[in-house]
């Protein structure tokens, strides 16, 4: 079931890519965004602690 999963969400990805190029570097830039920003609030909260 899980490999079932993966296989889908690679040819999603590549659906999405081919179609909608743009679109899929706009979603990449956001999650990249994201977790940069959750980063930056996980570094500022141990460097509080020390």
């Amino acid at each position: 079931m899980r490999k079932i999963l993966i296989l889908v969400a690679v040819a999603l990805g590549i659906f999405l890519v081919v179609t909608a190029p743009q679109a899929a570097a706009n979603s990449v830039t956001n999650v990249g965004n994201i977790l940069y920003d959750a980063a930056q609030s996980v570094s500022t909260f141990v460097t509080s602690l020390l």
